[in-house]
């Protein structure tokens, strides 16, 4: 089913994943028109996208996703909402407020105005965390979507996706005006990595400051799919066609998919090598100290910031949640979503790899030069 003649409104279209799937929809589909939401919208982008827009038109909508009437008008006049916007943090350096503004009230607002203006689709990037691991690192190895597993989410980060996710499946249905009714669905990716990938550019820059040797923050035994994000815009692209589907419509509404791919099962930590490993940096064979000390270290540090916190906000460098994350094996299949929504990886683990090097290839010289004059 093709979006020929959709107007898609693409929340978070500047970040990581947004200019991504912005590109995939101008290269694949003839939309009547793309408007990129964002609190900030970057005139190179738009340069970018020029070359491949043919006649779709771009529109830049600037502003606040907890402005309701900001919102409402972006969503004036759409067929589908991408709502990829979200503030990820999983060090606790947010206020807590300022997370349940974004991830919770805005998606309500979004998805209050779909209703209002008759948007007939919303699809939400959704993630990996609202799962898990729970605080007990129970694993999980290749689950699905039936998996059942007794989640006890710590992080306020999880917390705010895990209800902006169950009010955007909840939704799935409600009426709108002109009489037609909103169909929903939610895509929980793994870790995403590619070009653009902060994280990645963040654990480079510390193994810059380490001589070239990264640090080891998760076992070896403790595997995860981490996911491309080339293969999660083709998810996001094959939901969308999916919810436009009369025939896949009600079946794929109101549920959420796991999007994974074929990259190799590795930990973190020996993520990081596998990409960075061409470009000549090492890695710690062994935690910096025994995963038990790790934990008590952890725990003086938390109840150390959670006593000034009346008087300065400091957050720890790492917390017990993130290691428990870090170390415990978490993986999940995509063939649920290759059944109904017809997604199927395109880009190879090759690939992936190769430009995800290619990228942090071309950023070492900059990082090398800042850290040195810092």
């Amino acid at each position: 089913m093709s979006l020929l003649g959709d107007v898609c409104l693409v929340t978070g279209a500047c970040g990581f994943l947004g200019r991504r799937l912005v590109k995939l929809l101008l290269e694949e589909e003839k939309t009547a028109e793309i408007r990129l939401l964002d609190k900030q919208i970057q005139l190179q982008l738009l340069q970018s996208l020029e070359g491949c827009r043919g006649d779709t038109k771009l529109t830049a909508f600037e502003g606040d996703i907890r402005d309701a009437d900001f919102v409402r008008k972006a969503c004036r006049g759409a067929s589908m909402v991408f709502h990829i916007a979200s503030i990820i943090d999983v060090t606790d350096a947010v206020e807590p407020s300022e997370l349940y503004g974004v991830n919770v009230k805005g998606t309500q607002l979004l998805l209050e105005a779909c209703i209002q203006e008759n948007v007939g689709s919303f699809i939400y990037t959704s993630t990996i965390e609202v799962m898990g691991p729970n605080p007990r690192g129970e694993p999980i190895v290749n689950g699905d979507e039936d998996t059942v597993y007794h989640s006890s989410l710590k992080f306020d980060y999880s917390k705010t996706k895990r209800e902006a996710e169950d009010r955007t499946l909840q939704a799935h249905g409600e009426p709108l005006q002109n009489g037609g009714r909103l169909a929903t669905c939610a895509l929980r990716p793994m870790y995403i990595y590619g070009e653009g990938c902060r994280f990645l550019l963040g654990h480079m820059s510390d193994g810059i400051r380490n001589n070239d040797v990264l640090y080891r923050m998760s076992l070896p035994e403790a595997l995860v799919n981490p996911v491309y994000v080339g293969n999660v815009a083709v998810g996001h692209l094959q939901a969308a066609r999916s919810l436009k589907d009369p025939r896949k419509r009600d079946a794929v509404g109101g549920k959420f998919y796991f999007i994974s791919d074929d990259t190799p099962h590795v930990s973190y930590s020996d993520f990081n090598h596998v990409v960075m490993a061409p470009l000549g940096f090492g890695i710690q064979k062994n935690l910096m100290v025994p995963l038990r000390l790790f934990y008590i270290f952890c725990f003086f540090m938390e109840t150390f910031c959670l006593m000034l916190r009346p008087f300065v906000r400091l957050v720890p460098p790492l917390n017990r949640q993130l290691l428990t994350m870090l170390n415990t094996s978490f993986s999940f299949s995509y063939q649920k979503a290759k059944r109904d929504l017809g997604y199927e990886p395109r880009f190879s683990w090759e690939e992936a790899r190769r430009s995800t090097v290619e990228w942090l290839a071309s950023k070492l010289p900059t990082e090398r030069e800042r850290i040195a004059l810092s």
